[in-house]
């Protein structure tokens, strides 16, 4: 799939025709931090899809994961902070705080559900881990998702290219970046340059992140 019109055959309109669509991307997540790994991912689902943006949209409370283990002492608002400096120079990236506004757990298809009437001519690609599109039977509402938005995912080594759901696969280059790892280097005090943008790596010293 290299080119929009490629990609516009396998898209079926659900609202009013008259209107241009648009094609976003949405790449959720807690963000704990941003890294560059996220970035990569997202900028290469931008081209491959000829997308017109893509969304980092943060999770206020994710449903799959134990938040107060994991980062005890981050705040929404050093999050976001971080996401805002990450994206700042990248005309294709935005931020969306639907999840966080919203507060409470961050259901993705309660998420859709808001984006899309707010949004009703927009086409929504989520994009997700190889490794998670296995998990995705398992999601809240996912046959009703799967008719409500495309799901993108993103090849990993070790995770084959199958579902019983819709996917469009896009390879990216591999980066072994993770938002735990770089926790567990700012705690131990070994550096993260390059694997986060720089500004990211000041802010995180500066407010002392991490280092619980």
């Amino acid at each position: 799939m290299n080119t929009k019109s490629q990609l516009l055959t396998k898209v079926k309109p659900q609202f009013n025709t008259n209107r241009p669509r648009r094609h976003v991307g949405i790449l959720g997540g807690t963000f704990n931090p941003i890294h560059m790994g996220h970035l990569v991912i997202a900028e290469q689902v931008y081209e491959q899809l000829c997308l017109n943006k893509v969304l980092f949209l943060p999770d206020k409370i994710p449903p799959h994961k134990n938040v107060k283990k994991e980062h005890p002492s981050i705040s929404s608002d050093d999050r976001i902070e971080m996401i805002k400096m990450a994206i700042r120079d990248n005309i294709h990236f935005d931020l969306d705080l639907t999840d966080i506004n919203r507060g409470g757990v961050s259901y993705t298809y309660e998420t859709i559900k808001l984006l899309k009437q707010y949004n009703p001519d927009t086409e929504y690609y989520f994009i997700i881990g190889g490794d998670m599109v296995e998990n995705l039977p398992d999601w809240a509402h996912i046959d009703e998702l799967v008719n409500m938005i495309h799901f993108v995912g993103v090849c990993r080594k070790g995770f084959e290219k199958k579902s019983k759901y819709p996917i469009l696969w896009v390879n990216t280059p591999e980066l072994e970046i993770s938002s735990s790892m770089i926790r567990d280097r700012v705690k131990k005090g070994q550096s993260i340059k390059y694997l986060v943008p720089d500004e990211v790596e000041e802010y995180i010293k500066d407010r002392g992140l991490f280092l619980d």
